[in-house]
């Protein structure tokens, strides 16, 4: 692997005896949070501010993303308390504001939109003033299955571009750019007032204007949230970092992204798709 630089070397500043307490509350309740499952660098800050990024369905993964940490196989079946676990979590945490993700299952009919509607009831139903941040797959395409989804009206409505065309068929096997975008296009044409959100791994070999296309594209779909961030190999089994991309470049990117139309970007070596989330939803408010 390569040397990462000192930007990128980041110390662990969170109460880890506070970190101990809600890892053991979040396995009594069989819950995941792909803070945990990704290796995300920021999840005691994020912890701490009281945001968390919980991971439905499972911990297995359908698809076989070579940049991503999750474990991939063969999943078993959703788990029907598992809504109103994340609900009783959310509410002993008091967090304000909770991201709901999942594993992609394309084992399922409806790509598991249905359990992404049952937690957003559960949260709605007692969890009030928690806002609330879906961040889903692509549902292999089915539409039926996402409007079940955007008709909850979650606060933000997130689905991650990942990277630029040219390097989805090395990054993404089994997903497609047009899909993805497409499926962003697709909310806002189902509910034009909700807001939509998405966000890039850069340093995986693509090209300045690569990125800014991409940017441009996710603008002409309706989004107005965006997070850029330095893809960081997980194990030797993964991709390998091509580059690794300077503060100052991220800060280009961002400025281009605000100056393009988006209301709220976050872009640096750390972020990723739910840093600062709460921050991001509440600027828009």
């Amino acid at each position: 692997m390569k040397e990462k630089p000192d930007w990128l070397k980041k110390k662990l500043n969170a109460d880890r005896s506070k970190l101990s307490e809600i890892k053991v509350m979040l396995r009594s309740l069989r819950l995941h949070t792909v803070c945990e499952e990704a290796r995300c660098p920021n999840m005691g800050e994020c912890f701490a501010s009281r945001t968390a990024t919980f991971m439905i369905l499972g911990n297995i993964c359908t698809r076989n993303c070579r940049f991503c940490a999750v474990s991939k196989g063969i999943p078993g079946s959703p788990d029907p308390k598992e809504p109103e676990n994340i609900s009783h979590a959310v509410h002993v945490l008091q967090l304000r504001h909770a991201v709901i993700t999942s594993v992609t299952r394309d084992d399922l009919n409806d790509g598991g939109a249905s359990q992404f509607v049952d937690v957003v009831r559960e949260l709605r139903k007692n969890c009030p003033n928690t806002t609330i941040e879906l961040l889903i797959p692509d549902l292999n395409g089915n539409w039926k299955a996402l409007e079940r989804i955007v008709r909850e009206h979650p606060d933000v409505l997130n689905h991650n571009i990942e990277t630029v065309p040219s390097l989805y068929a090395n990054v993404r096997p089994g997903a497609t750019y047009e899909r993805s975008i497409g499926l962003l296009r697709r909310v806002k044409e189902i509910d034009s007032s909700i807001i939509t959100k998405s966000g890039i791994m850069v340093g995986l070999g693509e090209r300045e204007d690569e990125v800014k296309s991409v940017i441009d594209d996710l603008i002409g779909a309706g989004c107005r949230m965006l997070t850029i961030g330095q893809y960081l190999q997980p194990s030797h089994k993964h991709l390998p970092v091509v580059e690794y991309i300077t503060p100052e470049q991220f800060e280009s990117y961002r400025i281009f992204a605000l100056e393009r139309g988006f209301s709220f970007v976050a872009s640096g070596p750390l972020v990723r798709s739910s840093y600062h989330a709460a921050l991001g939803f509440s600027s828009l408010h």
